[in-house]
């Protein structure tokens, strides 16, 4: 296992409704920069946790076939429609889901950008992308996003531990990885708030109470929201 350590922070201010996606856009966009890296250009691709496209649109080479996968009907039909692409609205951790993409494969690289920290089968997905997959490029938000929040909350983070998710994908992979850190910088505290809840960085789900949140706001020490990124990829 091959493995590279990097720990980067970076700040942007959040101005405008297109800035609640930025940092998933920021990832999306390095995880291809790191693949470019090895030189190598990918012709049949798979990328799990598809979106509206993010990794499609930061592929700037020739492919022969991209198939994304998302279970959001409405992101799905955002996805670019071109004839090298198959979009399945499809939950990544249904295990049936693989066979129906048998019929594309072998893939050259699966991709996947801010997506798999939802998945609640991780390892059915690892046995069934060696399967399908020669290489992996994934980047998943991981239990230091929203760090202080959590401290303040006295609440447990639900996104995975980045050491642990590395020891689980190197049983299958040779892989080098690096964790970066995002800031994203707001100018009060409600707006961390109602960009947590539009951007999808949460699951959409509500983790904490009013109470908990009503604290949250009148107490959160920083100017600012944290992110922690796993970007790891077969090597």
């Amino acid at each position: 296992m091959k493995i590279k350590k990097h720990i980067k922070e970076f700040s942007k201010r959040a101005t405008s409704y297109d800035e609640y996606t930025n940092i998933q856009k920021k990832v999306a966009k390095k995880v291809i920069e790191n693949t470019k890296k090895k030189g190598v250009e990918y012709k049949k691709i798979l990328d799990l946790g598809c979106g509206t496209g993010s990794v499609y649109k930061s592929i700037d080479w020739k492919i022969e076939t991209f198939v994304g996968v998302d279970a959001s009907e409405q992101m799905c039909k955002l996805h670019p429609n071109t004839k090298k692409t198959v979009v399945f609205n499809r939950d990544f951790d249904d295990r049936h889901l693989y066979e129906d993409l048998k019929k594309y494969s072998p893939f050259d690289i699966t991709f996947s950008s801010s997506a798999l920290q939802w998945s609640k089968n991780f390892d059915n997905i690892l046995i069934h992308i060696k399967e399908l997959s020669r290489d992996i490029s994934f980047a998943i938000f991981t239990d230091g996003t929203f760090e202080t929040i959590y401290k303040v909350s006295q609440q447990e983070s639900f996104l995975p531990d980045a050491q642990k998710l590395v020891d689980k994908i190197s049983c299958y992979w040779n892989i080098e990885y690096e964790i970066q850190k995002y800031r994203l910088y707001f100018a009060d505290n409600i707006s961390k708030f109602r960009y947590i809840k539009r951007s999808g960085v949460s699951g959409g789900e509500a983790r904490l109470s009013y109470r908990q949140v009503k604290n949250l706001i009148e107490n959160y020490p920083l100017d600012y929201l944290e992110f922690e990124v796993l970007f790891l990829s077969s090597v």
